[in-house]
């Protein structure tokens, strides 16, 4: 049967209410002079004796922040093992053992090393064990201990925000909600007062509250106003242990601010304002401004002007600067000191947003006087009419009066006016003005038919004091040019009849000699440059030498036309080829105008059916003889036919010089016989240059067959030599005979025969013969031979040093 030992805890107590009132300056350390011991048996937790003053077996207690110089005593481990002879061994581990905790192996003794905070960490779990010292086996189970941190008050309360912003409308109700504070205490909420916080106000009264136990900041006083004080700081205080004495404190800073509401009304801080405008403003223009102050803010200052009543209702108006809140008061109409030089005006500031919370307080708007003074200037002349129309016949005399312009100095000086045209729109002078009484007279004759309208200025200028002194004729010198106006006059030069009717273009006609008697053969119109009033109305009538003798009658249609038509059956152009017909053109204005013209009237042959064939009466007389078209015709034909020949003649000229072969197959000497080393780059000229090579390829009995041989005479060619002859010679016995052939075309005459020479400096390069040596040949004269050999001795020089290695 297994043997359970007893394992003994013994640890120093005393009373739970004692320990927690001790002040820290008064704990002790060491073991107390009397303990309790708990004996565990086993692992039954049945064998718990507990002392009567209700200690858990398996729970120690340690107050925080323990300040002595000497480590705190926990408790005192014993088994029941233990004999006193030190054969044991007590051994704890968990939470902290070893550094935070440490054991006297010997005896069982358990001490705190460093000061504990229950913030950090509030409980702490341990394990104990007696081990046998010989062999390391435990002598008792493991046992499992608590050691609990107890709370003391060594936290403030903290707020969760250094600085709180707040803001609430003025004017609010006494306890209207504002924000709410919040403090927390790290200190043991279940362990005593150490956390329980209550809130107070240290500054902001009487404006504010704080309720104790949540923090919510409340208004205290009515009617706070805004405008008089707008930022509040409240100070707020959070204590611990309920708010007994002793207890830690902890402190925020709520900043509160007053929002702005519609509480004022807009206010003008005169009720008279006073203005001056010279006459001379522009519409449109600004006048002044006045300002209605407003102790709002924002849109709650917001203002909107108007102009209620007043005598200058409809020639003055307000708007409303939106950066400033200003009113803006300006000119709508053109003002006159003369008729009106004082406006009173009525003007009222109103608020654009208004509470119906303080509508008691009165109307939320004002009103002012404005009292507008027009300045008087001095203003340019003023004509009677923006615009001045005249009319003159264009048959006037010199220095007639066609018009007068009226102008006035609207000032109350009323100065003398001057008047003058502007000679940028009269450069020809056509007109001239009275300078003192503004009568407009010509000065050169008028032509309507030349221009029918006139457009002139005329200027009017202020005559001062200054200025009478300085004037010459019709040019004013003002000492203020400003002070003048213009007037445009548009003068309309009336017609008179001084323009005969003439014909409204050149009339030539014909008449056919077939013709019958009473044929309309044309028809008259006539213009006239003038223009009467009642319209043109022209009558046509022959020149009375005319009248009787004429072949021809006139018939006035009475509608400004007239016909001419054949007085009698057949004309004959032999006789009489043209006739000239005078015609009377008259008016029916006054005084009369007409004038004579002539229609010129040929006499042609025609067809039977009226169609005009020919009018030339010479051609009849001379029948032989042909019309300058036939002619022309004529000579363009053997032009034509002349170029044709020559063109002809060209081309058979030039296909004489034509190859008789003229195909493909046409190689001429492009067949060239290799049967030696090659005429090098010359080969591809198209002439065979291998018979410079070759003596035996001369054939002197073969023909040319690149041209057309023109005779029959065959050219003498000495004998050829052959077998050795010498190529010296035979490129001179060549260029002989192209010299003395005449049958040779002209090219063949560039031909070019080179001749090297006979042998060489370099001799051979070949590589042909190399083959037959027997041995390797020594190639290092190459570097002897210049720079055009270098590539060779280079190649060659290597291959013998590649021999050599």
């Amino acid at each position: 049967m297994r043997t359970y030992h007893c394992f003994w805890l013994l640890f120093w107590a005393g009373q739970p209410h004692q320990t927690f009132l001790t002040p820290l300056s008064q704990r002790t350390s060491g073991f107390p002079e009397k303990g309790k011991v708990l004996v565990l048996s086993g692992n039954s937790r049945q064998d718990i004796r507990r002392s009567k003053r209700s200690w858990m077996w398996n729970q120690f207690f340690l107050l925080e922040e323990y300040t002595g110089t000497d480590y705190q005593y926990v408790g005192k481990l014993h088994s029941d093992q233990d004999k006193g002879d030190g054969s044991l061994k007590y051994i704890l581990s968990g939470d902290g053992a070893g550094d935070l905790f440490i054991i006297n192996e010997n005896t069982g003794d358990i001490q705190a090393t460093k000061r504990l905070d229950r913030e950090e960490k509030p409980v702490y779990i341990l394990r104990a064990q007696a081990i046998n010292r010989r062999t390391g086996r435990p002598v008792e189970p493991e046992s499992e201990f608590i050691i609990k941190i107890h709370d003391i008050n060594d936290n403030e309360p903290m707020f969760t925000k250094d600085v709180y912003n707040a803001s609430i409308p003025e004017m609010s109700d006494v306890g209207t909600f504002v924000v709410q504070v919040t403090a927390t205490d790290a200190d043991d909420p279940t362990y005593g007062n150490s956390a329980k916080v209550v809130y107070s106000i240290l500054q902001g009264q009487p404006y504010f509250s704080v309720e104790s136990e949540t923090g919510i900041i409340k208004t205290a006083l009515l009617n706070m106003d805004r405008e008089n004080r707008e930022q509040y700081q409240v100070v707020i205080q959070a204590k611990d242990m309920g708010g007994q004495m002793g207890g830690l404190s902890g402190t925020t800073t709520v900043n509160i601010t007053l929002t702005d509401v519609n509480d004022n009304p807009p206010r003008f801080p005169q009720s008279t304002y006073q203005f001056r405008v010279p006459e001379s403003t522009p519409p449109n223009s600004p006048v002044g401004r006045i300002k209605a102050n407003d102790a709002d803010v924002d849109e709650n200052a917001e203002i909107e002007y108007s102009i209620t009543e007043g005598d200058g209702y409809d020639m003055f108006g307000i708007t409303t600067d939106k950066d400033t809140q200003e009113g803006i008061i300006s000119v709508k109409k053109a003002l006159d000191f003369e008729s009106k030089n004082l406006y009173i005006l009525k003007v009222e500031a109103t608020n654009t947003h208004v509470d119906p919370r303080f509508l008691y307080l009165g109307p939320f708007k004002d009103s002012a006087t404005v009292r507008i003074q027009v300045e008087d200037v001095d203003e340019p002349p003023v004509f009677s009419r923006p615009a001045y129309i005249m009319e003159v016949k264009e048959d006037v005399p010199i220095n007639t009066v066609i018009g007068t312009v009226t102008a006035q100095d609207p000032d109350a000086a009323k100065n003398p006016v001057k008047y003058s045209v502007d000679r940028h729109t009269d450069m020809d002078r056509v007109f001239n003005i009275n300078s003192g009484n503004g009568s407009i007279f010509t000065s050169k004759l008028l032509d309507r038919e030349t221009l029918l309208w006139h457009n002139i200025t005329v200027i009017a200028a202020e005559i001062t004091e200054l200025n009478k002194i300085f004037h010459l004729s019709d040019f004013i010198i003002s000492d203020n040019p400003k002070q003048s106006s213009r007037v445009p006059v548009f003068i309309k030069v009336l017609d008179i009849n001084d323009n005969a009717p003439e014909f409204a273009m050149f009339y030539e006609t014909f008449v056919c000699e077939n013709a019958k008697a009473e044929q309309l053969i044309q028809t008259l119109s006539a213009v006239d440059k003038d223009d009467p009033y009642s319209g043109h109305q022209f009558s046509f009538s022959l020149a009375p030498e005319a009248a009787t003798t004429s072949n021809f009658t006139l018939q006035d249609n009475r509608d400004n036309t007239a016909g001419i038509f054949t007085r009698k059956n057949r004309y004959n152009r032999h006789e009489m080829s043209t006739y000239f017909l005078p015609v009377v053109i008259s008016d029916n204005d006054y005084p009369i105008q007409s004038s004579t013209e002539t229609v010129t009237i040929r006499v042609c042959a025609c067809d039977h059916r009226g169609k005009m064939l020919s009018c030339n009466a010479e051609a009849l007389i001379h029948p032989t003889g042909l019309s300058t078209g036939a002619l022309i015709a004529i000579l363009l034909c053997i032009i034509i036919l002349l170029v044709t020949v020559v063109l002809f003649a060209a081309l058979r000229r030039q296909r004489k010089k034509e190859p008789l072969i003229i195909s493909k197959e046409d190689i001429r000497d492009n067949i060239v016989s290799y049967n030696d080393e090659g005429g090098g780059e010359e080969d591809t000229q198209a002439f065979d240059i291998g018979t410079l090579r070759n003596p035996e390829a001369i054939d002197d009995n073969k023909f040319r067959r690149d041209i057309v041989p023109e005779t029959l005479f065959m050219p003498q060619r000495t004998a050829t030599a052959r077998d050795n002859t010498d190529v010296r010679d035979f490129i001179n016995q060549r260029l002989k005979e192209n010299d003395i052939d005449p049958t040779a075309p002209p090219y063949d005459s560039l031909a070019t025969y080179a001749y090297e020479g006979n042998g060489s400096v370099a001799e051979s390069l070949s590589s042909l013969e190399s083959v037959t040596t027997d041995g390797d040949q020594d190639y290092d004269y190459l570097s002897d031979w210049g720079p055009r050999f270098k590539k060779l001795a280079d190649m060659y020089g290597a291959m013998d040093s590649d021999k050599d290695s």
